[in-house]
């Protein structure tokens, strides 16, 4: 049986595929017109801020670094309890 066969839809099954059809044909297809619609959306901020995220603190030392991830593991651990 094709994929798109309705021959073993239900009766209400049935109804609802009519409903949608004509639908269809008084949308014209169902597209939507607007201001806005089609138009990409732009994440170049994000993309930005991914791209130099971690800037700063590839410029500190690898001590200062280390002793920031022991503070901070510290209060998590002390929120925690």
């Amino acid at each position: 049986m094709p994929r798109g066969s309705k021959a073993k839809y239900t009766d209400k099954q049935d109804g609802k595929a009519d409903h949608i059809a004509k639908g269809y044909e008084a949308s014209g297809g169902g597209k939507k017109s607007g201001s806005g619609r089609g138009k990409k959306e732009s994440h170049a901020s994000a993309r930005k801020g991914g791209r130099i995220g971690g800037r700063a603190a590839a410029s500190r030392p690898k001590a200062a670094r280390s002793a920031s991830a022991r503070k901070a593991a510290a209060t998590r651990k002390r929120r925690a309890a």
